[in-house]
């Protein structure tokens, strides 16, 4: 072996691998201690951020004015992709015309 095999030479095959499981088991720390706790109260938000987009672009395809609607012009199509999922959620089990969603 000589000088100028670079890092990977210079490393013991050994602790690399005991340097990646320390890692392993760091990141898993932090997910318990800092993530998960808030986990549940993120996707609440993301899922409410989600169902305002929606609601603002359900009501532009129906005609009513909507402030940003420059911005979500280019989100109606892949806003029906999830109106399935949205309307059941929202309590209604038929959504539209027949043939629209369900």
């Amino acid at each position: 072996m000589t000088r100028d095999d670079g890092f990977a030479a210079r490393v013991r095959p050994g602790r690399l691998r005991r340097a990646v499981e320390a890692w392993r088991r760091v990141e898993a720390f932090h997910e318990a201690v800092f993530a998960a706790r808030w986990r549940h109260a993120l996707r609440r938000e993301a899922r409410t951020q989600a169902d305002t987009m929606r609601a603002l672009l359900l009501l532009e395809t129906l005609g009513v004015d909507n402030p940003v609607a420059y911005e979500t012009l280019d989100l109606i199509p892949y806003m029906l992709a999830d109106l399935h999922e949205w309307h059941q959620r929202m309590g209604d089990p038929e959504f539209g015309d027949p043939g629209v969603c369900c």
